[in-house]
């Protein structure tokens, strides 16, 4: 860390800030640069942004050695940031949500300061310094401050911030939830059902005129489709089980997480097993703690997912692997990609997108996933792959 934060990247980044401001760009791909500016300007090791809702915050922005966090739920900060406006905190007297997930170093401090937009605090912004460094002096809380506050004003432009927003009334939640379970299940069942019973009357009608070949196709999409039918049916169930808390309630161990992926991999539907590229899966990885059952539920998930918004001659691609604190695997694909402002609204149940030809379905796919990984004491988290697609990351604890 230098003995004064860089003004002249404080400079240009505050004016390239404002730039996107005031060309109508907002939102949570701003706030991203926000974060990477305080990173670069007080020559930190990494820094993240926290977003605080009634009882809990997600980290949604992070980038050098703490973008690992992004996505993952955390305890509300309570009173730590209540009577101050920075924070300078020894790593080593706190279990920090951030500190633990450092790929290498040996941190010694992090700096935070309170985001607000009028009289609420909306998050926090944090930097993270190696143990080699000195202590952070004033103008590092006051360069702080000023990038928070920053963060702060971009709340009060309605563009895709908070990137959580305020629950609805639980009658309207309810009634909301209602109108759409009737709209997604007749949508969603209709198609599975309609191919399945014509496939069945042309097998009772025609059996004599298909063939052997066409006997043994209809009998291939009727498997197939009622193996989606069967997916679906399990998605909308668990949904529906939100409130009484059963979802990924199984018993929790350790467990082998390539092999569990590979045997997911080997249960998904002919053609989407075809398209999926397994590219790193060591077979030396330490053992997850969590749910095995729950990983061929959220592969299942994540491929299907990625299978919808790419082209049918791409590959999805996966991997896994580790660090000090976590296991993680990827889904990543070459399709229509993640806008930036949409890659925690898609977590959200019946959140759906629209692009092109393309359509996101019930939406409660990434949603299942997210409650079934959290319950874990993991996280999942989207993100834009470079050069076009989209990449799931799935991180859960070592055993």
């Amino acid at each position: 860390m230098p003995d004064h934060p860089d003004y002249a990247a404080l400079t240009r980044g505050q004016v390239a800030v404002l730039d996107r401001v005031n060309s109508g760009d907002a939102g949570l791909s701003v706030l991203q640069q926000v974060v990477r500016l305080a990173e670069e300007t007080l020559g930190a090791r990494g820094a993240g942004f926290a977003e605080y809702a009634k009882d809990h915050g997600r980290i949604i922005a992070a980038t050098g050695a703490c973008a690992p966090a992004i996505g993952r739920r955390m305890d509300h900060p309570g009173d730590r940031l209540l009577d101050r406006r920075t924070l300078l905190v020894p790593l080593d007297s706190v279990n920090d949500e951030f500190a633990r997930l450092i790929e290498g170093g040996d941190l010694r401090h992090m700096l935070g300061a309170r985001c607000e937009h009028g009289s609420a605090i909306v998050g926090s912004l944090h930097v993270y310094f190696d143990a080699h460094v000195g202590e952070p002096g004033p103008e590092h809380h006051a360069v702080l401050e000023l990038l928070a506050a920053l963060a702060g004003q971009l709340y009060g432009l309605g563009a895709g911030l908070p990137a959580h927003g305020e629950p609805a009334p639980d009658e309207v939640r309810r009634q909301a939830d209602r109108d759409l379970w009737v709209a997604v299940t007749s949508h969603e069942l209709r198609t599975p059902v309609t191919v399945i019973k014509g496939y069945a009357d042309t097998l009772t009608n025609h059996w004599d005129a298909l063939g052997e070949p066409g006997r043994h196709e209809a009998v291939r999409v009727i498997g197939t489709r009622a193996g989606e039918l069967a997916r679906l049916v399990d998605r909308l169930l668990s949904a529906a089980s939100e409130e009484d808390g059963s979802v990924g309630a199984s018993p929790a161990g350790p467990f082998d997480l390539v092999e569990a992926l590979r045997e997911a991999v080997a249960a998904l539907p002919g053609d989407l097993r075809q398209r999926l590229l397994l590219t790193h899966m060591p077979g030396d990885l330490p053992k997850a703690y969590g749910n095995r059952d729950s990983i061929a539920t959220i592969l299942t998930e994540l491929a299907t997912n990625a299978e919808k918004y790419s082209e049918p001659d791409t590959t999805v691609e996966v991997c896994a692997g580790t660090d000090d604190d976590t296991l993680r695997f990827r889904v990543a694909d070459r399709g229509v990609g993640i806008a930036p402002q949409h890659v925690e609204q898609a977590f959200d149940r019946y959140w759906q997108a629209d692009s092109g030809h393309h359509r996101a379905g019930a939406g409660l796919g990434l949603y299942l996933v997210r409650r079934l990984v959290e319950r874990q004491n993991g996280w999942v988290s989207l993100r834009p792959r470079e050069g076009g697609g989209t990449v799931a990351e799935v991180r859960l604890p070592r055993a």
